[in-house]
Order: C-alpha cells, then structure tokens, then sequence
C-alpha cells in the first residue's frame, strides 16, 4: 500500500513503479503451475466466506450505489469465473505450436499493468484486473475513485497477504491510497499497459497517455423484443438484469424495442415482475431528476425505483422494482433513449423488423456504438439480422443483458469487468478484456519447403474480366 506524502505525483508514481517492476522481475520465469497456484491463491482469498461478505459490505457503504446482494453475487460470478476461464489456459512459455507451418507463439509479460477503478464496481474489478494480470506475471497498480478507495485498499491489503504467504513480492499488487486526477494521469504515462474501467473522461485520458491502453467505450444497451418472444421468460430476464445491483452496470437494459402486436403484453409481464409505468405528468417529472444541467443527476445513479420516485417527487407503489418510460424520439431532446445508469428503461414500439433494427442503431449511434444489443426471440432470421446489421461488439439472445455481457455460467462469453467497444466505440479491441490481452508473444518461424500458389488460384474468374 501506499500513500503520498510531500512528494509531487510524479515522484510518487515513479517509486511505485519502481517497486512494481522489481516485484515483477521476481515472478519474470515463474513456471505455468506456479503462476496458476498464486492466481487461484490469491481470488480464493478475496471470494470465500468472510472476506467476500465484508467487501461486499464496504463497497455498499462506501459508494452508496448499489447493494449487498449485487455486489456480493457480482463479486462471486466474475472472479470464480475469471479463475474457470484460466484453468489450463497456457500463458507461459510456448504456448502455440503449428507443426505444418513451422511457428510457435511465446508467451511474456506486458511489465506493469496501471488499472483505474470504477466506483461503480469497486468490489469485482479490482479482483478480476487482479487475476488477469497476474495470470501474465505482471505487477498491477490500482487508482481507484476516490468515492471507494478504502475498499479498493482492502481487497489489495488481502492480496498481498496472500502474495506474502505463497513467498511472491506483496508489490506484484499496489493500491494507491489516496489517489488524484493527477496520480491517476501518472500512472497511466509511467506504467506499461493501461487498463482503463470507467468514464469516457477516463478513456479518452488513457488513450492520450501516451502509454498503450485498453479502455471500455459507453454502455446503453439495447434490446429487442418481437413476436416470437416467451413474453413471461423475457420479462423475468429483464427485471433480473435491469435491477441487479440498482443497475450500477453499463449492460443493463436502457431501452426496450418492442413489437407493437405484443407491447402491452410485455407491458404486462414486466409489471408482474415489478415494474412500473410512469404517467406522461410523472414522465417529465421523471427526466429532471435523472438529468441536472444535460447531465446525469449522481443522485439517482444506481439507486432503488423508490429513492429516484422520491427524488423525482410522485409515488410509486413499495413492491416496484424498475420505472418504466415510453418513450418514441431519439436524440439529445429526449434523454430517455441514453444511458441512465439507474433502474429506469424506457420502451420503444416497432412493427417491421426493419424498424427494430434501424432503432436500435439509431439509439447506439446517439450513446453506446460498440458496446451491445440484445433480442428476445426464437426467429433465427431476426436474430441473424439484428446481428449482421448493428455495429455492437455483442448481442445476447434470450438472456438478461447486464447478467450476460461480461461473461456467465450459462454463456460462452469470457469473463471481465471490461467490454472492449472496437473502434466504434473509441477502443482498440471489440471483445471482452482478458489476460489473453496482457501479454506479449514472441513469435518463432522456421522456414520450410516454399508454397506459391499460382495465379489461377489467387484471382480466379477476375482474371478474366
């Protein structure tokens, strides 16, 4: 751990780099079962009973978003799943041999990974950047907001005992105490790979660093529902998805593309499952308390549907879980259809497929290009639509968005607290953030007998044209 003192941050940062790479040199030619033990070692410490229930704890009073079950259940998915996606997964050494073309890949260390935490997600990110970065026999500095520092400085005070009992450098992991917009800039310059979970402040900080970075683009999901839709199953999915953890989430559901045949229906199901339909009066009251000057209102952010109703000055009934909207316009004049980081989802009707698409590219272009889209329904062609035709880096069927995006037990997807948007939504990667991507390789080539193909079979008929 560390903490400034009356030196400038760029005195400071550098002796944390300093320590950092020392600590790294240690682990440079650390063995795959080695590196794999101190992985597994170390999230085992953050997850099992006791120490989970009081991060989980600590980031709910800390941040004041959210709550425990969230925090607890999203600490549980991605770090045990983080550990089952880098189970027997070679990271060092050779790890990719081709036989017929005489090349292999080797695996090294990217050096000293600077990570900025959300506050949002103070209690997975922090283990997952963690473990992927360790799994590269990296070192990792950790800037957290400042809203949530002391958990961050708890779930690192664990790690590095654990690091301590299994005879690796405590350095390998370091939280920075009281971290600055200034320390933060550091660490990004000074460090050899940013990993950057947060704002577009933040990652457009990070991309000009001058330090090569991943960073995450804006969320706003989007999710289609046409005909075909279990209406019931679609609506539980969506009440999981768009309340887990008051939606502190960028995946979470932000608007619903509905097709009009089943509008009410789905209207229906979600209000079984706790929703509630705003009034147009209670609409506009709506709208000023979730934005302030053009801006979303920290209040409401990943609240509860009571605690925005009351900002927001009506009443909704105690059992309601999310506030519904309907919305039809889309753009800076009506806010509803950006993300709003609170479980507040507005609805949207449709009735040609054509339209749902041409929706949903509409919303993502105004906030959330790269991030995701999601359907609810068993129309093959719809869904290979909606997935041909939008510029999204994922899109989930039948699945609760914000459950589904960063990875699950019941998916493929591989698990992170970091969605790579692709160049549509400013990032460099258009895929879940792993260890994969904190790495080096070295590539081996060993010449063999030519190949040259002819012209014939490189041009084909437009040889001919």
């Amino acid at each position: 751990m560390s903490t400034v003192s009356t030196l400038s941050a760029t005195e400071y940062v550098a002796e944390l780099i300093e320590r950092a790479r020392k600590a790294q040199e240690v682990i440079e030619n650390y063995s795959q079962e080695d590196t794999d033990k101190l992985v597994a070692a170390v999230v085992w410490n953050i997850v099992k009973d006791g120490p989970a229930q009081e991060i989980s704890k600590l980031a709910v009073e800390e941040s004041g978003m959210g709550n425990f079950e969230g925090k607890y259940n999203k600490l549980m998915a991605k770090a045990k799943g983080a550990i089952r996606d880098m189970q027997g997964k070679k990271s060092v050494g050779v790890i990719e041999i081709d036989e017929e073309k005489q090349i292999m890949k080797i695996a090294k260390p990217v050096g000293v990974i600077g990570a900025l935490i959300p506050c949002t997600n103070p209690e997975a990110t922090p283990t997952v950047k963690v473990s992927h970065a360790l799994k590269g026999r990296n070192a990792i500095i950790m800037s957290p907001h400042p809203r949530t520092k002391k958990t961050n400085s708890f779930i690192a005070g664990i790690m590095r005992e654990t690091l301590k009992k299994y005879g690796a450098p405590e350095d390998l992991v370091i939280a920075i105490d009281e971290p600055t917009m200034e320390i933060s800039n550091e660490l990004m310059k000074q460090c050899d790979l940013v990993l950057a979970t947060g704002g577009a402040g933040l990652v457009k900080a990070a991309n000009s660093s001058g330090t090569p970075a991943y960073g995450v683009g804006a969320g706003n999901a989007v999710v289609v529902v046409d005909e075909t839709a279990d209406l019931k199953d679609a609506a539980t999915k969506i009440r999981m998805s768009k309340t887990f953890d008051f939606a502190t989430s960028c995946s979470a559901e932000n608007s619903l593309i509905i097709q009009e045949g089943v509008y009410e229906g789905l209207i229906e199901a979600l209000r079984t499952e706790g929703g509630y339909l705003v009034s147009p009066q209670e609409k506009k009251k709506l709208q000023h308390a979730v934005w302030v000057d053009g801006h979303l209102n920290p209040q409401i952010i990943a609240q509860s549907a009571q605690t925005i109703a009351g900002i927001a000055g009506f009443e909704i009934p105690e059992n309601t879980k999310f506030i519904m909207v309907e919305e039809s316009g889309i753009g800076e004049d009506f806010p509803f259809s950006g993300e709003k980081l609170s479980v507040v989802v507005s609805l949207y009707k449709y009735d040609n497929f054509s339209d749902a698409v041409a929706k949903v590219n509409e919303i993502t272009r105004y906030q959330g290009m790269g991030h995701s889209c999601g359907i609810h329904s068993f129309n093959e062609d719809h869904i290979m639509d909606l997935a041909l035709n939008t510029k999204v880096s994922r899109m989930n069927v039948r699945q609760g968005q914000a459950l589904a995006n960063t990875g699950n037990w019941f998916n493929a997807m591989p698990f992170t607290t970091s969605l790579g948007c692709g160049s549509w939504g400013g990032n460099i990667v258009s895929e879940n953030i792993t260890w994969k991507h904190l790495i080096n390789t070295t590539w081996v080539s060993k010449p063999f007998d030519p190949v040259v193909p002819t012209d014939e079979e490189l041009f084909g008929d437009v040889m001919n044209d």
